[in-house]
């Protein structure tokens, strides 16, 4: 009994160095000490990972720690991060997520059909064309002209609907008309073949074929369109004439013939005689 008894207290001995052992081999590998394996004791199990944070600070200017963070601790080591290390919605001045400015509305980006106002080009061609004011660059005036017609010529520029009675000298007697609609225009040279005051007004047949509800004839006065004079090109159908629709000086009009105001093709009817030269261009 004794031996066993010796036996017994020499394994307990035995197993109490080698948990020592073990136990002290397990504090070596934490800490990183090497390890001392005796050879009559069993391996010891593998050691518990232990993982070793870095500063916090380091971790992706803090937003990853934010993620990933813990302890009671956690919240208040954050905070003492520096501004440029925190996520802009966590920086001074910066809004916070879902945060609007004040009175900032988003507009969107299209307009409901039909919403556009007119702009004021097209409510002025929707207007009455009688309103429209007379252009002072048509009024008469004295200008310088440099070309080669004779004084008492009238020299007729279509494009930029201005009639010139040359006077010499180097200069023109400036009036501003209203020529023909497209399709209409015509150039050539011509002579005053005859002049009327306030002419009576047949349309021709063609003008009739275009427009059946003219009337047959028209005597002169102020409502006639060949206004208060009118001034013959040749044996053709145009002439020079006056107009009761002033408005429509410095425009694409007629059918052909060359109209003026009333009160300037008074004055150019007063200075020029049958005969006259008449160049159209």
């Amino acid at each position: 009994m004794f031996k066993r008894m010796s036996l017994a207290l020499l394994a307990s001995a035995s197993c109490l160095g080698a948990g020592l052992h073990q136990a002290q081999a397990i504090e070596a590998a934490a800490v990183g000490e090497p390890t001392v394996i005796y050879a009559d004791q069993p391996a010891p199990p593998p050691a518990p990972v232990r993982v070793v944070y870095a500063e916090r600070f380091n971790m992706g200017g803090g937003f990853i720690e934010f993620l990933f963070g813990d302890g009671p601790n956690q919240g208040e080591r954050y905070q003492q991060q520096p501004d440029y290390q925190r996520p802009l919605y966590q920086r001074p001045g910066y809004p916070q997520p879902g945060y609007q400015q004040p009175g900032y509305q988003q507009q969107p980006s299209y307009q409901p059909q039909g919403a556009l106002l007119p702009q004021p080009e097209q409510q002025e061609e929707a207007s009455d064309p009688r309103q429209r004011p007379f252009d002072p660059k048509y009024e008469k005036q004295l200008v310088d002209y440099h070309g080669t017609e004779r004084p008492g010529t009238i020299v007729v520029d279509t494009p930029n609907k201005f009639l010139f009675l040359v006077q010499g000298d180097g200069k023109a007697l400036r009036y501003g008309i209203g020529v023909g609609k497209p399709g209409f225009t015509w150039s050539g040279v011509k002579a005053i073949s005859a002049k009327k005051e306030w002419p009576d007004w047949t349309p021709p047949p063609e003008m009739l074929v275009r427009r059946p509800d003219l009337p047959r004839h028209m005597e002169g006065g102020p409502q006639n369109p060949l206004g208060a004079r009118a001034m013959y090109l040749g044996s053709s159908l145009y002439r020079i004439h006056g107009s009761n629709e002033p408005w429509t000086i410095g425009t694409n009009v007629s059918s052909g013939c060359i109209r003026m105001r009333n009160e300037d093709v008074i004055d150019l009817y007063g200075r020029v005689n049958v005969g006259a030269r008449v160049v159209v261009i």
